[in-house]
């Protein structure tokens, strides 16, 4: 029964941490057409840090360790697919921390992307959860 609700609160914060992922670069795509110091750009710059702080760094600590659980109880580390698998999620945790990267330098107005850089990486996490999802459905290997 634990190992449910492990993968209960796993698949409710992987769910969290997409979801952060996929609308933090979106708010940076009408957060760089701002002008520095406007008022429009001072809110960006609260609802970026706090989407960061509260929802997406816990939810994906959340998704790592129950995730590592699972994979530890389960007996898991010796297939190919959940190696795919970490290594995509190694890449998403390192978009992760670009996000937050950019979420620093727009606090300090300190942006020098357009607006249709972070259209573009928008899509990154997207692709990301593609592979993700289909090595833990399909286990192709």
């Amino acid at each position: 029964m634990l190992y449910l609700w492990i993968k209960a609160l796993h698949v409710i914060a992987v769910i969290s941490w997409m979801a952060a992922l996929l609308y933090l670069p979106r708010l940076m795509v009408y957060h760089a057409d701002t002008e520095p110091g406007s008022k429009q750009s001072e809110t960006f710059k609260v609802m970026e840090r706090r989407l960061l702080r509260f929802i997406a760094t816990p939810a994906m600590l959340m998704a790592w360790l129950t995730g590592l659980w699972m994979a530890y109880d389960a007996g898991l580390f010796r297939e190919g697919w959940l190696h795919g698998k970490l290594a995509l999620v190694l890449l998403l945790s390192a978009v992760h921390g670009v996000n937050a990267k950019w979420t620093k330098d727009f606090a300090v107005d300190r942006n020098r992307r357009p607006a249709r850089f972070y259209r573009i990486a928008n899509e990154v996490p997207t692709l990301l959860m593609i592979g993700i999802v289909i090595l833990v459905i399909v286990k192709p290997f």
